[in-house]
């Protein structure tokens, strides 16, 4: 949905297990994704991905970033992470804040569990709304999350 609703490019950060699918990787490979990994499981690749994500953005890429670094099972935001704060803390860029309303219960959701969408919410109603870009210094995980929250309001 974000990378269909950019002219430009989106590289996305995402796990690196989901990144490996089969099939699948091929279309992160050519989309220029980035795999990363937690501290406790890959140091080596946690550390790889923040400098793929530093060049990317020095080169003035548009580089996507979940937050939260997991897909909701119960269709609220789970707690952001540090990365982001580690990321602009890195390459000072500003963060502009994006939610996403109407994937809960979709295809595209965890909401019946994984693998398990309802095929009558295959064509939902999804919006994509954009936050004013966010200076670096302002670019906190708590204050992104109410930006999003606020974004997002009743509706998931």
């Amino acid at each position: 949905v974000i990378a269909a609703a950019s002219r430009r490019p989106v590289r996305f950060v995402m796990d690196h297990h989901v990144f490996r699918i089969p099939i699948l990787n091929f279309v992160f490979r050519t989309s220029r994704a980035i795999p990363i990994a937690s501290a406790k499981e890959n140091p080596q690749l946690l550390e790889r991905a923040y400098d793929e994500i530093a060049a990317a953005l020095e080169a003035g890429e548009l580089v996507g970033v979940f937050p939260e670094g997991r897909i909701t099972d119960s269709g609220e935001l789970y707690p952001f992470k540090s990365g982001i704060a580690r990321i602009v803390e890195r390459t000072p860029v500003p963060v502009v804040p994006l939610a996403l309303r109407g994937l809960w219960g979709s295809s595209f959701s965890r909401k019946h569990g994984i693998g398990r969408s309802i095929p009558r919410k295959l064509f939902a109603k999804i919006e994509l709304i954009a936050a004013s870009p966010v200076a670096p210094a302002y670019a906190t995980p708590e204050s992104l999350q109410e930006t999003v929250l606020g974004l997002r309001g009743d509706w998931k």
